[in-house]
């Protein structure tokens, strides 16, 4: 998803490296039908960004979820949430 994310902020002219852009994860994994799975992950972004580039940054982060094949593949099966910290340099 990061990867994802680092292409949509490189479109609107966003650098996401080195240094601007990493992401923490954590998961939960349950056992519902007594089998151990992930059930939720919850991910925050953390972002550098150029000055007056902020509106640009959250389009990508509001639209990046329905272009990343990760993303897509784990939707119905994993609960992800999405949370960012955005710094202006």
């Amino acid at each position: 998803m990061t990867g994802t994310l680092a292409g949509a902020l490189e479109a609107r002219g966003i650098p996401s490296h080195p240094d601007k852009l990493w992401t923490e994860a954590e998961g939960t994994i349950e056992a519902p039908e007594r089998v151990m799975r992930l059930t939720t992950m919850r991910v925050t972004y953390h972002l550098r960004i150029p000055q007056g580039k902020r509106a640009d940054a959250e389009r990508a982060l509001a639209v990046f979820e329905r272009g990343c094949p990760i993303a897509q593949t784990l939707k119905g099966c994993v609960e992800i949430s999405h949370a960012w910290e955005i710094t202006e340099e």
